[in-house]
């Protein structure tokens, strides 16, 4: 089981150490003792990455600048794969991001709820709607 130290957290959720600090006080994020040190179960971090970004509190979380060259580290949320294709998705801090790939190569990196990951973005086109 993949899991993550309170500053990992933050840093793939996009938010302070006190931050995820004062969500294990709360019961909002359960966490366990690992050789002394609080660490919080990757598909947990997934789960709370995943309603952040599904919450308006989402918002409230720093996040810097992005631009179209940007590596950012993240939790995969979910995997949805078939025979041939796989859909990943992740959260990096405020973002969500989705990738499409082959199955073969989600299974090669290990991609499933909760594990670590950076996505690079890089696109030739963008689409802009009004709402």
């Amino acid at each position: 089981m993949t899991t993550y130290r309170i500053a990992e957290a933050a840093e793939v959720l996009g938010v302070s150490d006190d931050t995820v600090r004062r969500w294990i006080e709360a019961g909002r994020l359960p966490s366990t003792t690992d050789r002394g040190r609080s660490v919080v179960a990757g598909d947990d971090l997934a789960a709370l990455a995943a309603s952040l970004v599904d919450a308006a509190e989402h918002d409230r979380t720093r996040g810097g600048s992005v631009s179209a060259r940007n590596r950012m580290t993240g939790i995969v949320t979910r995997v949805v794969a078939d025979g041939v294709m796989a859909q990943i998705e992740m959260v990096c801090g405020p973002y969500r991001v989705v990738s499409l790939m082959s199955s073969e190569a989600a299974t090669e990196l290990g991609l499933e709820p909760g594990v670590r990951a950076i996505a690079s973005v890089k696109s030739t086109a963008v689409v802009v709607e009004t709402p």
